[in-house]
């Protein structure tokens, strides 16, 4: 029997899912808990649609991300902190203020896709932008004392 799946289900199939199953398995336990709906013709038109539908929005995000990464390849960010005299910095820089500074020349940039190591010093470093799960880019920091 053909049912469409509406939630993940581990060893399966994921939602939206299309899958042959047995009778028993469908009739007795993942239409009445929720998992599943009967295949029929209604059903499977609409999971074949939804799937096109993520498939297109999918498309859409990730050349968004090609155009930001080719974009943020010439940018080299700065960021002013304050600092002793010997040049150490108090504390250390993160992720959220290179999104800020970011979101200072012009870029929208989630702080959660920036991955670099903790600086804790002034100097120049790199950062590596994660901007979809295939397309990434890595850019130059610099830390100056303000």
């Amino acid at each position: 029997m053909k049912v469409v799946l509406l939630k993940d289900l581990k060893g399966k199939g994921k939602k939206g899912d299309i899958i042959n199953v047995n009778d028993g398995y469908a009739v007795n336990f993942l239409v009445p808990n929720g998992y599943a709906v009967v295949g029929n013709a209604s059903n499977l038109n609409e999971a074949k649609q939804a799937s096109a539908a993520l498939d297109y929005q999918a498309k859409l995000q990730k050349e968004n991300a090609v155009k930001l990464a080719e974009n943020l390849k010439d940018v080299d960010v700065t960021v002013s902190i304050k600092c002793g005299q010997n040049g150490k910095i108090f504390g250390s820089v993160t992720n959220k203020e290179v999104a800020t500074a970011l979101e200072n020349l012009g870029y929208e940039v989630d702080k959660k896709k920036i991955e670099f190591l903790s600086i804790k010093s002034l100097g120049s470093y790199t950062a590596k932008l994660k901007l979809h799960p295939q397309v990434s880019v890595t850019i130059p920091v610099t830390v100056v004392a303000e």
